[in-house]
C-alpha cells in the first residue's frame, strides 16, 4: 500500500498522443439499462501525464488519480500493459 493511500485507477487504450508529456486515454465500462436490462457501453476520456512520451496511439495503459497537473489533467499512466502490434 502506498503512502498516499488508495488511488483510483482504470484501464483504457490511448487514442491521442500528439501534445508533449499528455495521453488521451479512452475507458469504456459497461452500464445496465435500467429498464431493457441490457448492458451498454459507456466511454470517457481521460488526459493522463506520460512523463517519457512512451505511450503511443492504441496501447492499453493503466491510469491511476493523482493531484491536479493542469486543467485537464487529473490522472497519470502507471504503466503500458499491451503496446500496439
Amino acid at each position: 500500500m502506498s503512502e498516499r493511500g488508495n488511488r483510483k485507477t482504470q484501464i483504457g487504450v490511448v487514442v491521442s498522443d500528439k501534445m508533449d508529456k499528455t495521453a488521451v486515454v479512452k475507458v469504456e465500462r459497461l452500464v445496465k439499462h435500467p429498464v431493457y436490462n441490457k448492458y451498454i457501453k459507456r466511454s470517457a476520456k481521460y488526459k493522463a501525464h506520460d512523463i517519457d512520451n512512451s505511450a503511443k496511439i492504441g496501447d492499453r495503459v493503466v491510469i491511476v488519480e493523482t493531484r491536479p497537473l493542469s486543467k485537464d489533467k487529473r490522472w497519470k499512466i502507471r504503466q503500458i500493459i499491451e503496446p500496439k502490434a
